[in-house]
């Protein structure tokens, strides 16, 4: 049994791994051992080229950049959106890159939620990133509702969410529901097909954020019918700091007007015939506002282009494989040190990270950093780890463990402060 938590053990995994040559195709970040590409993805060899291609057009063709060269920008956003769509499950035109995710999401809730008689309140969750919950909100204070409008599912141990307290939620009174695909603390997987099909059954519409599982697990919204969902593609997509957010609008809602509307929401055959009446662009084009951020776009070409040749279901099962390991050793290794995996174990509800909780986390997190590992700290308690498919190893989750397994047994953590840093 032993020989399975060595590191000869780890190298033979990786010599079996299908997905090892891709590892090449990004910048490791100074021989370190990476565990936040659930924060922000490494930057790949191709997205950089595809910022220089965007470059270069500008440098070439001035404003004919907007419809000349390789990726014409006026098109850009659409283009994507196609690219990105076999990753989400989506038919032709039903998702644009666009805006950041907050934007994005005050676009569709300002679209879709339209209170009506006893249905008025929106149902999200406790467990949430805070700016979704910041934005839904602000959207019930534009339509005249106060916070008590906003019903949020509570977790009962503070991880996760139990789908069936979700749809005993969805109740006469709901006009609209946003969740998380993937919970950015515990990584637990929500079933997004199950709660679409409860919500449709009651008469509400439904959207996922899917920040932590886009690039992670595979989706099939269109499939499972879902009403709209919004996404970042710094994470998992590897897009770059700031890189432009996408979102999804189901086919049958294609044609109406958006929520916000803008220059881009425009029919690209009617935009510069300079109406002051919109005619809606025919696909998800429709819920752009402004101008395209080209250069914030042009990573996410070349960081596609891996993603289409890796094929996401081959990410997933490596993925799946990598925090298993990763949660073995684990419970091998740091059994002594008072860590608890607070993340789902099965392989159905587990996304694409680890989540580890332990009273001097932040200070752990900061002794791993001087040690080259690069985690992820959330207050109070919380590591997450994210050995990401395309670029880490089983080596690299084996020397993680190890250095954590280092760290406890010197107490190199007892020098630093267990207070999080400005960015954690």
């Amino acid at each position: 049994m032993e020989a399975k938590y060595t590191k000869a053990y780890a190298g033979k995994l990786d010599a079996r791994d299908e997905l090892r040559d891709f590892r090449n195709e990004f910048y490791l970040k100074n021989e370190c051992v990476y565990m936040d590409g659930n924060s922000l993805g490494l930057m790949s060899k191709r997205a950089e080229q595809s910022v220089y291609d965007l470059l270069s057009s500008w440098r070439e063709y001035g404003i004919d950049g907007w419809t000349e060269g390789n990726h014409p920008w006026y098109y850009l956003s659409e283009s994507l959106g196609e690219k990105m769509s076999e990753l989400v499950g989506a038919s032709k035109g039903e998702v644009v890159v666009t805006g950041s995710t907050t934007v994005n999401l005050h676009q569709l809730v300002s679209t879709f939620y339209e209170p009506a008689g006893n249905r008025t309140k929106i149902l999200a969750d406790s467990l949430n990133f805070p700016s979704d919950i910041y934005a839904l909100k602000a959207q019930l204070k534009g339509k005249g509702y106060n916070e008590s409008y906003l019903i949020q599912v509570q977790s009962e141990d503070g991880h996760m969410l139990d789908e069936e307290t979700i749809i005993e939620a969805m109740t006469k009174e709901v006009a609209l529901i946003v969740l998380p695909s993937v919970l950015y603390r515990s990584g637990q997987i929500l079933d997004m097909e199950k709660l679409t099909k409860a919500a449709h059954e009651r008469g509400i519409k439904i959207g996922f954020d899917l920040c932590h599982s886009i690039g992670a697990i595979p989706h099939q919204l269109h499939e499972w019918d879902v009403d709209f969902a919004f996404w970042c593609t710094y994470k998992h997509l590897n897009g770059g700091p700031g890189s432009v957010a996408a979102l999804y609008v189901n086919k049958k809602h294609l044609g109406a007007s958006p929520g916000l509307a803008g220059w881009f929401s425009s029919d690209k055959e009617k935009q510069f015939d300079m109406e002051h009446t919109l005619t809606p662009a025919s696909n998800a084009g429709a819920f752009q506002i402004g101008t395209p951020h080209i250069l914030s776009a042009a990573p996410l070409i070349g960081a596609l282009d891996l993603f289409h040749e890796a094929g996401i279901e081959k990410i997933r099962r490596k993925s799946l494989q990598l925090t298993a390991y990763m949660m073995d050793l684990i419970e091998y290794e740091l059994k002594d040190f008072n860590f608890v995996i607070c993340n789902p174990v099965n392989d159905k509800q587990r996304g694409g990270h680890i989540y580890l909780e332990h009273p001097e986390a932040a200070r752990i997190c900061k002794a791993l950093k001087m040690k080259k590992v690069i985690p992820d700290f959330r207050k109070p308690s919380g590591i997450r780890l994210a050995p990401v498919a395309l670029y880490n190893s089983f080596t690299d989750v084996y020397d993680c463990v190890q250095t954590m397994k280092n760290i406890m047994e010197d107490k190199v953590y007892e020098q630093y402060s267990n207070e999080r840093e400005v960015v954690s």
